[in-house]
């Protein structure tokens, strides 16, 4: 499992484990290293950037012990490939052997042991990017947000999850910068989808989807179709049959927002899944397309939800 990934991406080899600690603590997460065994200088480390992730392969090639006080606004889903690696939590000891996966949640403290010959493959997701993923930007969340329980899955039993990473790599190893930028999106869309069914969590792709009533489907089926066009509250009254007051109570049990908000945010949902597949080279003409008449107001709402310009979306996809 993943014996070449980030055969490109090569920063330090041979190092002493100090220096792959001081590049970790700049692009990857802080931390504080403790040397449990030699310090023989064994440690390599791989790191490549797509999609707003960062990827990184790291191997100490010594025991060493590594504390963070927090992840900040980020996810770490930890994949140890060869030897083993122990998390301490809470007076208790936890084994993630070679083959099994972890997600770390933001904000949470990390305690962990490597063994000497212990490799692991991190990848680090930005908070935001797992809120604004399509799966879940248009359903309720949490009241704390997302967060994984601290369970190792067995990543034999995540085919599609594998596969879609070893994609990635595949992409990194044989495509230009140019052509990487043009794919990123559409397959971090879906590594945050097979992270969602993977990994346990307070949230579940299953438990929003069965929540919807009959009616409700149909409403979102009917905007769904009709995404380009301005839809109204009595629209939707007509197709499914529903008075006004019980379609607002709907969408906020369902998804904590208004009928008007839900609609907004699949417009530039779709807006933005033509922006990266290259559907469209104008970013007025798009919006106008899909009903933003106010391009000012239009940018404001794309850059609260995306983290950038749909003029910065439309030239990382070119």
């Amino acid at each position: 499992m993943f014996s070449q990934q980030l055969a490109g991406g090569t920063i330090l080899h041979g190092a002493h484990p100090e220096e792959v600690s001081s590049f970790v603590n700049k692009h990857i997460g802080h931390h504080r290293l403790e040397m449990v065994g030699g310090q023989e200088q064994k440690s390599r480390l791989s790191f490549r950037e797509f999609a707003g992730f960062g990827l990184s392969q790291i191997s100490y090639g010594n025991c060493v012990r590594v504390k963070s006080p927090e992840l900040e606004s980020i996810y770490h889903l930890q994949i140890v490939t060869k030897g083993e690696c122990v998390w301490h939590q809470a007076g208790e000891r936890m084994k993630v052997r070679s083959g099994q996966g972890l997600m770390v949640n933001p904000y949470e403290k990390i305690d962990l042991e490597y063994s000497e010959d212990c490799e692991k493959l991190i990848i680090k997701v930005p908070e935001l990017a797992l809120i604004n993923a399509r799966e879940v930007s248009l359903r309720r969340l949490p009241e704390n947000g997302i967060r994984f329980d601290r369970i190792p899955v067995d990543l034999k039993l995540c085919p599609a999850l594998i596969k879609i990473i070893e994609a990635v790599f595949s992409e990194l190893d044989d495509a230009e910068d140019e052509e990487i930028s043009a794919v990123g999106a559409p397959y971090r869309d879906i590594i945050l989808k097979k992270l969602l069914k993977a990994f346990p969590s307070n949230w579940s792709i299953e438990e929003g989807e069965t929540a919807h009533t009959p009616m409700l489907g149909k409403m979102l089926r009917h905007i769904e179709q009709n995404v380009h066009r301005n839809i109204d509250i009595e629209e939707l009254s007509s197709v499914s049959n529903m008075s006004v007051r019980s379609i607002y109570n709907a969408f906020s049990k369902a998804f904590a927002t208004t009928p008007k908000c839900y609609i907004k945010q699949l417009k530039l949902q779709k807006l933005r899944e033509d922006l990266i597949q290259g559907k469209c080279r104008n970013v007025t003409e798009i919006a106008l397309d899909y009903g933003f008449s106010h391009l000012g107001r239009f940018s404001s709402d794309y850059r609260k939800s995306f983290g950038e310009l749909p003029s910065e979306t439309l030239r990382m996809a070119g």
